[in-house]
């Protein structure tokens, strides 16, 4: 991969990169494509990252479908597959990682220590490898792609960086490669997350601008919908810096994750 990378490049081609963990949809598709509207060669990586799982929760069974991705980026454009192993990736004796401190500390980093770190090591690999120009991150997982901005800004790498819309089902769930752990009930009560964002922009554009109030509001209905789920956290944030706002003002998304029937889903919405 670095060879080929090498080689692109002498040839003034234009590198994008999509980095995923594998059993793509829809959402990742639709930056596969939008990243061939910015570059000359897409290269999509393929690695489920241990570093940033913690010890119980879902590496070993991950969904997994490495055929079917391939056949999936191909239908989308996409020009290299990057498939690497562990042991390419953290070879033996491996010390060496990333750490994006303010931002990787609150909402995910809160409930999941150490995850940002495996995410911004895999993805300083992934640039270093492919020598990307452009990379592109789904709006979906928000604060990682706030995480890795800001690692891309402070390490210097020329990279252009984009961040995609949040592609859904068409009764609101953000798609997730997670979705595959859903039953015919869990799929209906996982709607909750989409349901209290839904209400917490209504509530905005009704006038309402207390994130307390909203805040109740999006409890109540994540209750009413998903009875078994509960809530690590609803936060509302400046979606650049991740710091907490007490009222809504240009620039804040809400963000929300629910453990339910066994799954964990994460979600998240631009307010203004």
């Amino acid at each position: 991969m670095q060879s080929l990378s090498r080689s692109l490049a002498a040839q003034g081609k234009r590198i994008g990169l999509v980095p995923t963990m594998g059993f793509l949809h829809e959402g990742h598709l639709s930056l596969i494509r939008r990243a061939k509207k910015e570059a000359d060669v897409v290269i999509t990586s393929i690695f489920v990252n241990p570093t940033q799982f913690a010890p119980r929760e879902d590496f070993s069974r991950y969904p997994r479908d490495e055929k079917g991705d391939i056949r999936k980026i191909k239908g989308a454009g996409g020009d290299i597959v990057f498939i690497p192993r562990v042991k390419d990736i953290y070879p033996e004796n491996f010390q060496t990682y990333v750490t994006v401190e303010r931002l990787s500390e609150p909402l995910e980093g809160s409930v999941r220590p150490g995850h940002f770190r495996g995410v911004a090591t895999i993805v300083a690999k992934l640039f270093n490898i492919t020598r990307a120009d452009v990379a592109v991150f789904g709006m979906k997982d928000f604060q990682q792609s706030v995480v890795l901005k800001r690692m891309t800004a402070d390490l210097g790498y020329p990279i252009k960086y984009i961040v995609a819309p949040t592609v859904r089902e068409r009764d609101g769930l953000a798609m997730s490669s997670r979705n595959k752990y859903l039953d015919t009930v869990a799929r209906r009560e996982a709607l909750c997350l989409y349901y209290s964002l839904r209400t917490a922009r209504q509530l905005v554009r009704a006038g309402e601008r207390r994130t307390a109030r909203i805040a109740r509001e999006m409890r109540a209905v994540i209750r009413a919908a998903c009875p078994t789920g509960r809530i690590d956290y609803i936060a509302f944030t400046d979606m650049q810096t991740l710091k907490p706002v007490r009222v809504v003002r240009r620039g804040t998304v809400v963000s929300t994750a629910v453990r339910g029937h066994g799954v964990r889903l994460i979600d998240n919405m631009k307010l203004r």
